[in-house]
């Protein structure tokens, strides 16, 4: 029992801390509430994120949706801790400030800027606004802090009237002509925008500088809105209009749950990955258009797809096997190769045990062969003693009995040996 003590309490041992390190790499299981800020009511960010809603709810995972403001209130609850959100939709061009506690999942869809303005001259340069009264929409959207930026490029910071209106609110405003001109960032023109589309003498505006303006705001894209592609019958718009428009991306908090990622981005998939208004199948989500550093989980994801045990099993089932693939590591990686190790190891300590003997027997015999007298032969025949009564205490398994009979034999043929010598007469009598 000693031997067996001696080779397994160590190698097991061994294996609880291989274990124990490998419980530090585990994931806590998925939580099965989560919470995303969506936007203001009739946007594109709060449908899909209803729409996720609904997809996330077939695997058990309840995904609270809170109505906004827009991006900048998104930004706020992300980093707002306990009382926050876990994940928001976040207009391109919106984030800044200290980044370092979140992660962009994806960008899912373009949401252009479109700019009514009253009149019939038709505007094409932001210039064209100067002296006007504009809804930019109101505090904490992304519309108004994307018109800002752009007010500001055109020179136009301190020669423009600025209305905190958006929605209805600058529908209802630019149609009454208490303003001039209404800012509106989104996906979703229809129907919220269509009275402007089709009301006399507002004309929408077309960008002669997208390209330019794409140029120097990295996070813009140019899209065109083709003639006739919102209304045909009424050829709305009655020509080609050039657009400007950042990406709706998805933004996390760091450290959601790579399984809740994969299962948001799956959602996204599902949603936003069809043909758009300005998007052809695929094309989102994406790792483009991000001013954030993508999560590496929703990286692997959206170049891979999901894992093959996510592809296979229910998620619940698929996340907990997960988990558990890493508590296999030190099985993997110890146990069977202590396993392996443990009987060759036990062995050596049973027979290690003979062999210290045969080395001690070895020097008796040396001794006796070089003796020249009685005194010298006496004296091996003392030590063969001892070393027999050390034998006899000796304790070996069964199984190694033929060594341990071996050894008796030798060293009886070595006492035969001392005793059948020339100075035998005069040799003591020994057992």
């Amino acid at each position: 029992m000693r031997d067996y003590l001696k080779i397994y309490v160590p190698a097991a041992l061994l294996i609880i801390a291989g274990f124990a390190l490998a419980w530090r790499f585990v994931n806590p299981a998925p939580p099965r509430t989560i919470r995303m800020a969506g936007g203001p009511e009739q946007g594109a960010y709060i449908e899909s994120a209803r729409r996720y809603s609904e997809i996330l709810a077939r695997d058990g995972i309840t995904l609270e949706v809170q109505v906004t403001s827009g991006s900048l209130q998104n930004l706020q609850l992300l980093r707002a801790g306990d009382g926050g959100v876990d994940v928001a939709f976040v207009q391109g061009g919106t984030v800044s400030g200290d980044t370092s506690g979140l992660m962009s999942l994806a960008s899912v869809f373009f949401e252009p800027l479109w700019v009514f303005v009253r009149g019939e001259t038709p505007f094409d340069h932001l210039a064209h606004l100067k002296g006007r009264r504009l809804a930019v929409g109101v505090e904490g959207s992304g519309t108004r802090a994307l018109a800002l930026q752009l007010l500001a490029a055109a020179g136009l910071a301190n020669d423009v009237t600025l209305r905190p209106l958006g929605g209805d609110e600058a529908v209802q405003a630019l149609l009454a002509g208490t303003v001039d001109a209404a800012f509106f960032v989104t996906a979703r023109p229809l129907p919220q925008l269509e009275p402007l589309l089709h009301a006399k003498g507002i004309r929408l505006m077309s960008f002669a500088q997208a390209d330019a303006l794409a140029q120097r705001f990295r996070f813009l894209s140019k899209v065109v809105l083709p003639e006739g592609r919102l209304d045909l019958a009424a050829n709305i718009p009655s020509k080609d209009v050039v657009l400007v428009a950042p990406a709706a991306a998805l933004v996390a908090r760091k450290g959601l749950h790579p399984a809740i990622i994969d299962q948001i981005i799956q959602a996204a998939t599902e949603v936003n990955g069809r043909a758009q208004l300005f998007s052809e199948p695929g094309q989102f989500p994406s790792v483009r258009f991000l001013d954030i550093p993508v999560s590496p989980d929703a990286a692997r994801y959206l170049k891979s797809g999901p894992t093959f045990l996510r592809r296979h099993l229910p998620f619940w089932a698929a996340a907990m096997v997960e988990r558990f693939l890493v508590l296999l590591i030190p099985i993997v990686t110890l146990l069977f190769p202590l396993l392996r190790f443990g009987p060759p190891a036990y062995r050596w300590q049973v027979r290690r045990r003979i062999t210290r003997r045969y080395r001690k027997l070895r020097q008796i015999d040396a001794l006796a062969l070089e003796s020249k007298s009685a005194a010298d032969r006496a004296r091996a025949l003392e030590q063969l003693q001892a070393l027999e009564e050390e034998v006899e205490s000796l304790k070996i398994p069964p199984a190694y009995a033929d060594s341990l009979y071996l050894l008796w034999t030798h060293i009886r043929f070595i006492r035969r040996s001392i005793e059948d010598g020339p100075e035998a007469k005069d040799l003591p009598t020994q057992r």
